[in-house]
C-alpha cells in the first residue's frame, strides 16, 4: 500500500515556488503544451475531453495537476525515477493518475507503462525541463521511442532550455539577467534554492527515507551533465525520429517548447 504524505499540497506549493525562481514563465509553457493537447483532442478547452496523457519525467506531477484542472476527465500517467518527487506526485494525485517508476536512460522504460495505454496509444506525451539531463544520443533515441507510444495524430511536446542560435550574445545576457534575478530571490527569502529545497525534503520525517533512496539512484551527483542545444536541434531530432511534422510552439527568452505530431 502506498504511504501518502500528510501534506502534499504544501510540498507541491514549495516545489512550484522553487521551480518558478528558475522559470518565471513556467505557467506559460505549460499552457502552450496543454493548448496542443486540446487541439489534438478536438475540444475547445471546456473540459469535456478525456485525453490519455503521459507526463514524462513528470516529477511531482506539475503538468498532470494542470492537465486535470483543464481536462477533468483526462487519463493521466506520471513517469519518473526520483522517489522523492514520485512520492509527492502519488500523494497529490491519488487515484486520478497512474504512477510509474522508470528510468528514461533505459530503452525498456516503455514496458512499465499501463498495457491499455500502450495498446491504444497516448493522445499526448508532455515533458518540461527534464530531458537536458540526458546525453544527445539518448534524447534522439528517446524521441523515436516516444513516437511509438503515441496514437496516430497524437502530439509530443518538450519545454526546456533551448537557446535561439541566432542570438548567441543576447542569450548570454538573458541568462545572466535571469541568474541575477534568481539570486536576488534567494537572498530575500522569496524562494528556496534548488539545494536548499532538497535539504528540506531530506529533513522531512516522511520524505527522509525517499531522500536516502534518491542518493542511491544519483550517487555523488544530482544528474548527468546538462546538455542544452537550440530548438532547431530538437526539431531535427523529432523529424529523424519519425514525427511527420515538428516545430516550436512556444518561446520565452532562452527557453522554448517544441512539438512533434505523429
Amino acid at each position: 500500500m502506498t504511504a501518502y504524505l500528510s501534506n502534499p499540497s504544501i510540498w507541491q506549493e514549495s516545489w512550484d515556488r522553487q521551480q518558478e525562481a528558475f522559470l518565471p514563465d513556467r505557467e506559460h509553457r505549460f499552457e502552450a503544451m496543454l493548448d496542443a493537447v486540446a487541439a489534438v483532442s478536438d475540444v475547445s478547452g471546456t473540459g469535456g475531453a478525456a485525453p490519455r496523457l503521459l507526463d514524462l519525467a513528470g516529477g511531482t506531477g506539475s503538468i498532470s495537476l494542470r492537465a486535470l484542472a483543464r481536462f477533468p476527465l483526462a487519463r493521466v500517467t506520471v513517469l519518473d525515477q526520483d522517489p522523492v518527487l514520485l512520492t509527492i506526485a502519488a500523494s497529490s494525485l491519488r487515484d486520478r493518475a497512474t504512477i510509474v517508476d522508470a528510468d528514461l536512460s533505459d530503452p525498456e522504460w516503455r514496458s512499465k507503462l499501463p498495457h491499455d495505454a500502450v495498446r491504444d496509444g497516448f493522445d499526448a506525451v508532455l515533458t518540461a525541463t527534464a530531458l537536458h539531463w540526458l546525453p544527445a544520443e539518448r534524447v534522439g533515441a528517446l524521441y523515436a521511442e516516444i513516437r511509438e507510444v503515441l496514437r496516430p495524430g497524437g502530439v509530443f511536446a518538450n519545454a526546456d532550455h533551448m537557446p535561439e542560435e541566432g542570438l548567441p550574445e543576447l542569450s548570454v545576457k538573458l541568462r545572466d539577467h535571469a541568474r541575477a534575478q534568481r539570486e536576488a530571490r534567494y537572498a530575500s527569502g522569496a524562494s528556496t534554492s534548488w539545494p536548499d529545497w532538497w535539504a528540506r525534503a531530506a529533513a522531512d520525517e516522511q520524505l527522509a527515507p525517499k531522500a536516502v533512496e534518491r542518493e542511491r539512484i544519483y550517487p555523488a551527483r544530482e544528474h548527468g551533465e546538462e546538455w542544452t542545444p537550440p530548438a532547431s536541434w530538437h526539431v531535427e531530432a523529432l523529424l529523424a525520429g519519425g514525427f511527420r511534422e515538428a516545430g516550436v510552439i512556444w518561446r520565452g527568452g532562452t527557453d522554448a517548447a517544441v512539438a512533434g505530431l505523429r
